[in-house]
């Protein structure tokens, strides 16, 4: 199979859908690959090191998407790229299309087979692909918390961890999964008082037992989450619904309850976000302010830290991009059942039952897709 890499072109987007190493594992299965020229540099690699992997390299990205069977991205296809896909082509990425019709009725008309990150799943009930930028998103959450909070960059001035004498930063994570989980780490070791909020107990519990009594567990109810956000300065919206909206948890009422100059980061933006005042936001201007509330909305947060990020995706995903260039999408999919529920869209049709139901849409299933 021919598998293309190009350049990202999200603004301040500085991920590549294929490291090096990768591409070295693709062309020792007997694909081809080619990268478009400077795809890497903003993650650590150069051209050279594709071409060492025995990566062809080829100027603009006009070429990668006429000529490569299968696309390999990390962010959702922008506008500008969308026309670029044609009938019969993989695409493979991150696609988020439950809050975004506009992108659905795109890649329908396109009659291309778009397989998402996102909705990928593993034996345990996980999502093997979502789960190293949420990690990464759920390190990060707390550090832009605590650069917002900065009275310079128009936060309350309250330092994260405090100092002896001085109560520390009270922070309110609303979902304990792996985003959460990852910001509890963080803000704890920041030295910050943590509440992490979940509706499963027996997340609660494990949260309880991994962190010894250096956070605090509380069920989500709306009570509950009403009134730790009188008491917060740091919110973090952890929550995720795999492939569907992301419920809004926090009303825009409830803004004038919180205390001035508090913050608010939702890492739930790509799924629509789980504050009703969240708007999607970019690493140049991440900030914006909703009645003295800050908020932080950068939809592509992992792609600060470039590297790290494209490493970790690049490890997860390459299990399943093996199995899609050597069996083909059908043959992939048809023997590995979690594989196929990454399958949002095929050849006209809607594959994915939340983002159907997100947008009143039509849906096969991704078996009956198989057998188009």
């Amino acid at each position: 199979m021919h598998i293309g890499c190009p350049k990202e072109i999200k603004p301040q987007e500085y991920r590549v859908g294929l490291t090096p190493q990768a591409a070295h594992e693709l062309v020792a299965h007997g694909h081809r690959v080619t990268v478009e020229s400077g795809a890497g540099i903003g993650a650590g690699f150069d051209d050279d090191a594709y071409r060492a992997a025995g990566a062809r390299i080829v100027d603009g990205a006009a070429t990668v998407w006429a000529e490569a069977d299968l696309i390999i991205k990390v962010k959702e296809p922008q506008p500008g790229e969308r026309n670029l896909l044609r009938a019969g082509q993989i695409l493979f990425t991150y696609l988020h299309l439950a809050p975004d019709p506009e992108q659905t009725r795109a890649l329908l008309a396109t009659g291309a087979t778009c397989i998402a990150y996102e909705t990928v799943t593993d034996a345990r009930g996980g999502l093997p692909l979502l789960a190293p930028m949420s990690e990464v998103a759920g390190r990060l959450a707390p550090q832009v918390g605590a650069w917002a909070l900065q009275k310079a960059n128009g936060g309350s001035g309250v330092l994260l961890g405090g100092i002896p004498g001085v109560r520390p930063a009270n922070v309110v994570i609303i979902g304990g999964g792996v985003v959460g989980t990852a910001a509890a780490r963080v803000s704890a070791g920041m030295s910050a008082n943590v509440t992490v909020l979940d509706r499963s107990v027996q997340r609660l519990s494990y949260l309880d037992d991994i962190f010894m009594g250096r956070l605090v567990t509380q069920y989500a109810d709306a009570a509950s989450v009403g009134a730790l956000l009188r008491e917060a300065d740091l919110v973090i919206g952890a929550v995720l619904v795999p492939g569907a909206a992301t419920p809004r948890l926090v009303s825009r009422a409830q803004l004038a309850t919180m205390r001035p100059g508090a913050v608010l980061v939702d890492v739930a933006i790509d799924q629509g976000g789980c504050f009703e005042t969240s708007r999607p936001t970019t690493h140049e201007n991440p900030v914006y302010e909703v009645d003295g509330i800050l908020h932080y909305c950068v939809t592509n947060m992992p792609g600060a830290v470039a590297r790290t990020s494209t490493q970790g995706l690049s490890n997860a995903t390459l299990p399943f991009l093996l199995a899609l260039a050597d069996r083909g999408w059908r043959g992939a999919c048809a023997a590995d059942p979690h594989l196929a529920r990454g399958l949002n869209i095929h050849a006209g049709h809607v594959t994915c039952a939340a983002v159907a139901a997100a947008q009143g849409l039509p849906a096969i299933t991704p078996d009956e897709a198989i057998a188009l």
